[in-house]
């Protein structure tokens, strides 16, 4: 049987019975970016190693990741810690640490996660998905520089990759607004493991923004779910539509809020990262 790219990417094995929270890895080029691994599948792979815990409760609500530094090609190790559990919750940390040239050990990701039992209440879609179809999509979108985009069937419906980089800015009515289809490519069951990763698929609001192609890298990315396990089987192996928009950029840093549902209008996640930039 042909695994996959993304499970691939995201094997872990567990490292032993003296490490019993420790999973052991190795980074993917099918899922590398520019200077490093594509940092939906970092966020990924925290996530799966809280899903791999024995001592794990219920489902992912809520999962934040921060890049502390480039993540390398090769071996690594990543840590999930349940640091308290209640009745109906349950609060992680995790952190991904991998050996430098002289072969001491860095942290390079810190992660802390909440997973929850989830049970049947009142509930609402208050942000509802845009009135749009696939057919309003353009060609799949693809980064030469970057590996993992062959991993997606990307298709922007506004807001794409500028064509001209001038420094004129794309702002207008739509200012820093992406919107897009996207699947793993070749397609695979929605999870909460690719849900994280399809979070983080867009590109620097910056380069829409101001039309020009600066150093970009996310610092910090929160992603909430907001479907269950049931919802996400629903969703099978189509489209997700996500939409992206920063409000603000200054200093050297801009945000980015994102939204993705599926193709019935549910809404899955939502997401809100802190990005670095260069003039």
């Amino acid at each position: 049987m042909t695994i996959h790219p993304f499970d691939q990417a995201l094997q872990l094995e567990a490292a032993g019975s003296d490490r019993p929270d420790t999973w052991l890895g190795h980074s993917s080029p099918d899922y590398w970016n520019m200077v490093g691994p594509f940092g939906g599948t970092t966020a990924a792979t925290a996530l799966r190693a809280i899903l791999l815990h024995p001592a794990l409760l219920g489902e992912p609500i809520a999962l934040t990741v921060n890049y502390a530094a480039a993540m390398a090609e090769g071996p690594f190790a990543v840590t999930a810690k349940p640091v308290r559990t209640n009745r109906s919750t349950q609060h992680w940390t995790v952190e991904l640490s991998q050996a430098d040239t002289s072969g001491a050990e860095g942290v390079v990701m810190t992660a802390t996660a909440v997973t929850a039992a989830r049970r049947e209440t009142w509930n609402v879609n208050d942000t509802p998905m845009p009135s749009v179809r696939f057919s309003d999509s353009s060609a799949r979108l693809r980064f030469s520089a970057s590996a993992w985009t062959n991993r997606y069937d990307l298709r922007p419906v506004r807001g794409a990759i500028p064509q001209v980089w001038d420094g004129s800015g794309q702002g207008g009515e739509e200012g820093s607004l992406t919107q897009l289809w996207v699947r793993d490519e070749p397609p695979r069951p929605l999870d909460f493991a690719s849900l994280a990763a399809m979070a983080d698929v867009f590109y620097p609001r910056v380069w829409l923004r101001r039309a020009t192609r600066v150093p970009a890298g996310t610092v910090s990315i929160t992603t909430y779910f907001h479907a269950d396990s049931r919802q996400l089987a629903q969703s099978g192996m189509g489209h997700l539509f996500g939409q992206a928009k920063a409000q603000a950029f200054r200093n050297g840093f801009f945000d980015q809020t994102a939204q993705l549902w599926n193709e019935a209008g549910a809404l899955l996640a939502t997401s809100s990262q802190i990005v670095y930039y260069k003039e």
